[in-house]
């Protein structure tokens, strides 16, 4: 099965992780706008499962992803994840609410995307949480994560967090 392995970090200095990643090499891939719609399963509670249905709109393509339970590696995270190119976004809605599936909340975000060395770096602006710093394994492996985030100066203990539950529990904090 396709796995995700990645490292997150909270980002105070987005200039300075762009300096540095042309300095080292990167290569920029492009800016995207996305959306990102997490839906409910009808039957059984994703949250207690640690696992997430989304659907993703981006430069006019969206795809359906499900995320396996994350299992926690000894350089970040990793957990099982399966896209599926969707041709048409509003049936693909339709269809999954009529199926019984809710949806629990809305992720927007201005991605910058970069490769070095076997790893896809985004700059992420998410609303309502600020900037991150997401690396994901591309043949890297979790080490080589680990040494690219150190070379752009990410320290720290990488969040655990995804995006869905910081959205989550700041809402909650709201209400």
């Amino acid at each position: 099965m396709p796995r995700e392995v990645e490292l997150k970090y909270r980002c105070a200095e987005p200039g300075d992780v762009l300096r540095r990643l042309e300095a080292l090499g990167a290569r920029r891939i492009g800016e995207f706008q996305q959306e990102d719609v997490y839906f409910q399963h009808p039957c059984r509670d994703f949250a207690l499962s640690d696992e997430a249905l989304r659907v993703r709109f981006s430069g006019g393509v969206a795809e359906l992803t499900y995320k396996g339970p994350r299992e926690h590696v000894s350089e970040g995270k990793s957990r099982e994840e399966l896209v599926v190119p969707v041709g048409n976004l509003e049936q693909l809605l339709e269809l999954l609410r009529k199926l019984g599936f809710r949806e629990v909340a809305r992720v927007r975000k201005k991605r910058i995307v970069f490769l070095i060395s076997g790893a896809e770096v985004s700059l992420d602006h998410v609303e309502g949480l600020g900037v991150f710093v997401e690396l994901e394994d591309k043949g890297a492996g979790a080490m080589g994560l680990r040494e690219i985030a150190e070379s752009l100066g990410l320290r720290g203990p990488p969040v655990e967090e995804t995006y869905l539950e910081m959205i989550l529990r700041s809402s909650a904090r709201v209400t």
